[in-house]
């Protein structure tokens, strides 16, 4: 298993990645990151800036999980929206490549204009899974150019609104290419958040070998009026992360859990937490450049 992080102290420009950030990284006891670069636009971002951090990176003993898609909208009915959108996550995965990142993830976006994680009841129509099956497909080849996977994000406020649905669009994309970024508390409902083990293996048996990456964070229901689900930083909540580290370390040792909801002074206590739990379940935890064996 490999531990990464986002958020917290990275940067969102990648001319801003330093030795520090990468030594900082791992002396908190993580060996990669999912960059978050919304400042450097894929369609104009030189292949040179992108190397300088890739070889920064690798000198340092660093991964690159993860690259963002640049929060476009793949569902829209307007297909001169969708394929500008498209265009965009093909850019990302050129950049991606660029950078040495293993994945681009990326969610379907969202007819909500306020954001691209928001509710919109277009999301979950017959037309929005069209549309984002149209725009994965077109997406595939870009991918397998650059050598990096595209990684679908879920939640059940988007068209992947749940493991399920998303098995059936990625089985019509049909694409090695084409996979997910798991999350473990962005399919959490209110039925599962008392038990989040039997929802993560639920959606590990919906999902199975289609899944190459997972984002780790907590969830709880709030004592609220009325139905509040909060996500935060790994262990102030219900998630069953000894079923979650145990479901991925099934799938492969060489995939990445990578922590979200995460702030930089939570980091301390999220990887003693990680490392403890891998420890007591005998999970290996893999540094940087090591070999699965």
């Amino acid at each position: 298993m490999r531990f990464g992080i986002s958020g917290a102290f990275l940067p969102d420009d990648m001319d801003d990645m330093t030795p520090e950030i990468c030594q900082r990284v791992r002396a908190l006891g993580f060996s990669g990151i999912f960059a978050r670069f919304l400042k450097n636009n894929p369609h104009e971002t030189p292949r040179t800036n992108a190397e300088r951090v890739r070889q920064l990176c690798a000198d340092e003993g660093l991964d690159i999980f993860q690259l963002t898609g640049f929060r476009q909208n793949l569902i829209h009915p307007d297909e001169t929206v969708r394929r500008d959108s498209t265009r965009t996550v093909q850019a990302a995965l050129r950049l991606a490549g660029w950078l040495g990142a293993r994945i681009v993830d990326t969610g379907p976006g969202s007819m909500n204009p306020a954001g691209s994680w928001l509710p919109h009841p277009d999301n979950w129509t017959q037309s929005a899974r069209r549309q984002l099956v149209k725009s994965l497909r077109e997406c595939a080849p870009a991918a397998e150019d650059a050598g990096v996977v595209l990684g679908m994000e879920g939640h059940q406020l988007v068209t992947l609104e749940s493991a399920d649905v998303t098995a059936a669009i990625l089985d019509e994309v049909d694409s090695p290419w084409v996979r997910s970024d798991y999350d473990s508390a962005n399919w959490i409902t209110r039925e599962t958040v008392f038990n989040t083990g039997a929802a993560i293996d639920h959606d590990f048996d919906a999902l199975g070998t289609h899944i190459v990456s997972c984002h780790a964070k907590d969830i709880w229901i709030e004592n609220r009026f009325v139905l509040h689900l909060q996500e935060a930083s790994p262990g102030k909540g219900t998630m069953d992360f000894r079923t979650l580290f145990r479901r991925m370390e099934a799938l492969s040792p060489d995939y990445p859990v990578i922590v979200e909801g995460s702030q930089t002074e939570d980091l301390p206590d999220v990887s003693r937490l990680f490392h403890g739990i891998a420890q007591e379940l005998g999970i290996r935890v893999l540094d940087a450049g090591e070999a699965v064996v």
